[in-house]
């Protein structure tokens, strides 16, 4: 299991909702560390952010004492930074050693979306540790998960290969949670070659599906599909009613991901279920 464990919180209600009613049922007994972060972001801020931050460390100790016993067998570490939140996060993240961050993440305005993008996507893109998204929305004032339950959340991966170095990693990744997992889907998106080679396209990546599976101790169901690869992801997730989606995260220009967009960027937005983001750089 990940043994250190980075949440960012920026006290709004879907961050403390996530943690109070979630997390506990993500960190679980081999989980050594659980590190509570928040960033005064100075691209924000109309005050001088250095006498906020004495403020904001007695909140997040607060908070610590508040949800202490929900993490009994977790020492629990709390720090505030000042700058932009998606790098501070990333460079924390880096600097403890933390084997995965989760954050969650909802709907947006379209356009803040596509020209500003959201601290979760951002930090997506600028961390080089894996990172958990658990999908909220709101409803009739109320914010709600788009997903069943946070206790099953790593029962039933639905984990997208593509065959390179990267998938090297996501397999180690999903290795760290094999045991809590009940059975799981390896998926793989046959989009390029032309028509003649597409059957034999699809039968060497069902061999090298079949290689992956038994490094993995887990029952995995084999999964080959044809088309656009985000599509096939989303659209067997929902259908084998997958519980979280593991796929790799390739180093991209903000603007590219802006333009052409990738593979990792649309699951990440349209996916409902949760989504672990391995980076692969």
């Amino acid at each position: 299991m990940f043994e250190r464990i980075l949440y960012p919180t920026d006290f709004s209600e879907v961050s403390l909702k996530a943690l109070r009613e979630c997390l506990p049922e993500i960190v679980r007994p081999g989980v050594k560390e659980l590190h509570l972060l928040h960033v005064l972001d100075i691209t924000t801020l109309d005050v001088e952010a250095f006498s906020l931050q004495e403020v904001y460390e007695e909140k997040l100790e607060k908070l610590k004492g508040d949800i202490k016993g929900m993490f009994p067998e977790t020492e629990i570490v709390t720090y505030v930074s000042i700058g932009i939140p998606s790098l501070e996060i990333a460079e924390y993240a880096s600097g403890k050693g933390i084997d995965l961050i989760v954050t969650p993440t909802t709907g947006e305005n379209i356009w803040r979306r596509m020209f500003l993008g959201s601290t979760a996507s951002n930090l997506a893109r600028a961390t080089k540790k894996p990172v958990l998204l658990l999908k909220y929305e709101k409803k009739e004032e109320e914010i709600l998960p788009t997903f069943p339950s946070c206790s099953g959340i790593f029962s039933r991966p639905l984990v997208a290969l593509d065959f390179s170095k990267c998938s090297i990693r996501i397999v180690k990744t999903v290795k760290k949670f094999e045991e809590l997992i009940e059975s799981g889907i390896l998926l793989h998106s046959v989009d390029y070659g032309g028509i003649d080679e597409l059957e034999h396209n699809i039968e060497i990546a069902r061999k090298n599906l079949e290689k992956t599976a038994k490094g993995i101790k887990a029952e995995f169901e084999l999964e080959v599909m044809v088309g656009t690869a985000s599509q096939a992801i989303i659209g067997t997730a929902l259908a084998k009613k997958a519980t979280i989606i593991v796929i790799g995260k390739k180093g991209r220009s903000f603007l590219k991901d802006l333009i052409l967009g990738s593979t990792a960027e649309r699951v990440m937005r349209d996916s409902k279920i949760p989504v672990l983001l391995v980076p692969c750089d």
